[in-house]
């Protein structure tokens, strides 16, 4: 497929298989930077805190970032909607935001306005599509991603320390008293090899 910027991006089958974890990312519309506030993050976090009851998966990690957020799970019911999951965490954020700019910050509107080819216009705050997921097999595979999302802020100049970043599991991990979300465990060990 290719992108408006001429990059192709490629498209693969993904599925929604018990036994197997799901890395997301969530993007901001345009990459704006619209998760850089506090009750935006905590919007965020209520979000995903409701989808994993409502969808019965266990959460293993999570960072939020000032445009896009990760997370990793892991469905523990015999069917479950990967689609579904993603639509339950975006869609009560986008509507919080956009209600809270229409009264607050009316202007940051036309930054979100999208007209589409029949006219109708459209505010985003995600940007339009699947995101990216990633089907997570082996444990290695889970650990590399809890890393990879852990280290998203440090990488960023956002903090030193994983740890110090509030909106992430990392705190979790590190043993920190005070999280914002905690997780219903962690990715298996990899096998010994």
């Amino acid at each position: 497929m290719r992108l408006a910027d001429g990059r192709v991006r490629k498209l693969r089958e993904l599925s929604d298989l018990p036994g197997e974890a799901h890395e997301l990312t969530f993007s901001c519309y345009r990459r704006l930077k619209m998760l850089s506030r506090d009750r935006t993050r905590r919007w965020f976090i209520e979000a995903l805190d409701a989808a994993r009851r409502k969808h019965d998966f266990e959460l293993w990690a999570y960072v939020i970032m000032p445009e896009h957020a990760h997370v990793l799970l892991y469905p523990t019911g015999a069917e479950y909607n990967t689609g579904a999951i993603r639509q339950s965490v975006k869609q009560p954020v986008g509507q919080k935001a956009l209600n809270w700019l229409k009264s607050n910050n009316a202007a940051w509107m036309t930054e979100l306005r999208k007209v589409s080819g029949d006219g109708r216009v459209h505010y985003h705050f995600w940007q339009p599509g699947g995101g990216y997921d990633r089907n997570v097999v082996k444990p290695e595979t889970a650990w590399a991603a809890v890393e990879y999302i852990h280290r998203n802020p440090v990488r960023r100049g956002l903090v030193q320390h994983a740890e110090d970043w509030v909106w992430s599991s990392a705190r979790w991990y590190g043993g920190q008293g005070q999280v914002e979300l905690e997780m219903d465990g962690t990715p298996p060990a990899p096998s010994p090899g």
